[in-house]
Formats: structure tokens, sequence, C-alpha cells
């Protein structure tokens, strides 16, 4: 019976692919939110439209802004946790 060598030994991942997987994810935010912001995408939100008395283009720039904060912040805890183990 075959035993599937993965379970039996720890996955020990090195510091570098850490960095180099971390940098690979950072990259990617930073494009998909580049395109985020662009003009055709700019463009569906500018509408005279208001919430709350915010125009709803400045809405989507502060919910991207948040966005990017708050995922930028998670990937770079989430790889410093890992890596410390």
């Amino acid at each position: 019976m075959p035993t599937d060598s993965n379970s039996s030994m720890p996955n020990r991942t090195r510091p570098e692919d850490i960095e180099i997987r971390r940098g690979q994810r950072l990259l990617f935010l930073t494009v998909l939110f580049g395109v985020m912001l662009t003009y055709p995408l700019l463009a569906v939100f500018d509408h005279d439209t208001r919430i709350g008395g915010v125009p709803l283009l400045y809405l989507y720039i502060l919910a991207l802004w948040i966005m990017l904060v708050a995922l930028t912040g998670y990937l770079v805890r989430k790889t410093n946790h890992k890596s410390r183990e």
C-alpha cells in the first residue's frame, strides 16, 4: 500500500520562498488596484449621484484605498507570522 510521502514530512518553506511569494502577491495587488483606478472604471462611478451627500466617485476611491491598505496589511502580516514559526 503506497503512502503519501508529503503527509509524513513537515512542510518546510524557505524564507527566500516566502519573500518571493510576498513580492508576487504585493505586485499583483498593485496592478489590480492600478487597473481599478483607470479611466474606464472611474467613468462608471463619475455621476451626479450622492450617497450621504458625498459624490459616488469619491466614495469609490475611498473604498478602494481602504481595501488596498487592508489587503496589503493582511498579506504582510500573514507572511510575517508564518515566517517566524
